[in-house]
């Protein structure tokens, strides 16, 4: 799969994750593992560069007597999920006709 394509697909994903309700990178990693693979080695730079980007924001909370990483997805992150979703019908489209369907 296209390097590029698979960034925006795994950053969709994420955030569709993410749109279900704050999580943590553990939590994460086993939602996003019933569609995709991924590892912690993928998933955290993702996660600082989306949160950079604006797309999710972050805080830490005790747990167990150890602190964990909280993600929330951001407005910015609902805009970017929801255009992502639009873009993607269109491309859809035009997976269905390579794939043999017909033109609506």
């Amino acid at each position: 799969m296209d390097a590029q394509l698979k960034r925006g697909l795994l950053d969709a994903c994420l955030l569709a994750i993410l749109a279900q309700g704050e999580s943590y990178g553990y939590k994460i990693i086993q939602s996003a593992q019933q569609v995709m693979a991924i590892r912690e080695s993928t998933l955290y730079p993702i996660l600082r560069r989306m949160e950079q980007q604006g797309y999710l924001t972050t805080w830490q909370q005790e747990h167990n007597g150890r602190l964990r990483k909280y993600y929330r997805i951001t407005p910015d992150g609902e805009n970017r999920l929801s255009n992502f979703r639009t873009e993607w019908r269109d491309i859809k489209q035009m997976v269905d006709y390579i794939m043999g369907g017909e033109l609506i």
